[in-house]
């Protein structure tokens, strides 16, 4: 188990592994998305990676679908589950946010999630950025 200040979060496997095949499968471009679950107590639970589509077609930045945005709104309120943060992928760069990144996270309670395909192994790390300060936050897959 790993501390993220006071916190845990936690991922469910099927949804890490998911987040992963969009991006190989989006390859060479940015595949992004939203991190939706709840809390309890003080932990956070990541239940569903919702999918979008990167209307950038680029694999240097992306732009979510504001339909895929408005979907998965909805869809997180039906389920009874909080929008946590999102992701996307960097096909050629290391799992850090870029300065393009941290110039667009725009909410300190958001987690921002980066998944890596630079090497042969996937990387895919959570962040908190808050005034373009980084913090990497550990999780654990369940």
């Amino acid at each position: 188990m790993t501390q993220a200040g006071d916190y845990m979060i936690y991922i469910e496997k099927k949804e890490y592994e998911k987040i992963i095949e969009q991006a190989k499968k989006e390859f060479p471009n940015e595949c992004c998305g939203f991190l939706a679950g709840n809390k309890k107590d003080q932990d956070l639970f990541i239940k569903t990676a919702y999918a979008m589509t990167n209307i950038d077609a680029s694999s240097e930045h992306f732009s979510m679908d504001p339909k895929d945005q408005f979907k998965a709104v909805k869809a997180i309120r039906e389920e009874n589950m909080e929008l946590i943060g999102n992701y996307h992928s960097h096909p050629y760069t290391p799992s850090r946010p870029s300065e393009e990144d941290k110039r667009l996270a725009y909410d300190p309670k958001a987690i921002y999630g980066i998944l890596s395909l630079e090497k042969e192994v996937p990387v895919f790390n959570l962040f908190k950025i808050e005034k373009g300060n980084v913090e990497k936050i550990q999780y654990e897959i369940i």
